[in-house]
């Protein structure tokens, strides 16, 4: 087990889901609300899962991989990104499913989440597979594995600063 693969294999999963809303009838918001919950459940456990067990330990370990100069600068954006999920799942959340306003929160939702995905795969998990040795990368796995199954009927899904969270982290 490796927190990185395992990351990907998330993100590769929030991608289909996505893609399942896609393939319900625009018309059937019973679906696409019960299809929704579970997808912005998963991306609010997923980030939040990021920001306790895996983020602290690249702003440890990290040195800047895929663009960024720094692991503090990987870290800060990628809490940015995760807020910006948040902001349009909450705008989702706060619509009827199906309805014009609550596609563009959705679609809002997609595009923040997979400019973050691209980022964090070319940056943040680039630099800890170069720095993280394999029996790190394991224990955190198997941590944000735990973290996920204890918060798996939700989570706090409030914004976060990201400098505070680099300074209290590093």
């Amino acid at each position: 087990m490796d927190i990185t693969e395992h990351i990907l294999s998330q993100h590769h999963q929030q991608r289909r889901m996505f893609a399942l809303l896609d393939e319900i009838d625009p018309g059937d918001s019973d679906s696409l609300g019960a299809v929704w919950t579970q997808l912005a459940r998963f991306l609010e456990v997923h980030a939040a899962a990021e920001e306790e067990i895996f983020y602290p330990e690249v702003l440890r370990v990290g040195r800047g991989a895929g663009g960024a100069e720094s692991a503090a600068e990987e870290t800060e954006d990628a809490i940015g990104d995760h807020n910006d999920i948040r902001d349009a799942v909450a705008r989702a959340n706060a619509e009827r499913p199906g309805t014009d306003a609550w596609w563009k929160a959705v679609i809002d939702a997609r595009l923040a989440n997979s400019d973050h995905m691209a980022e964090e795969e070319r940056e943040d998990l680039a630099d800890f597979r170069r720095h993280a040795d394999l029996g790190m990368r394991h224990e955190l796995a198997v941590k944000f594995l735990v973290f996920e199954a204890k918060h798996a009927g939700g989570i706090d899904s409030s914004d976060k600063d990201p400098e505070r969270y680099v300074a209290q982290n590093q």
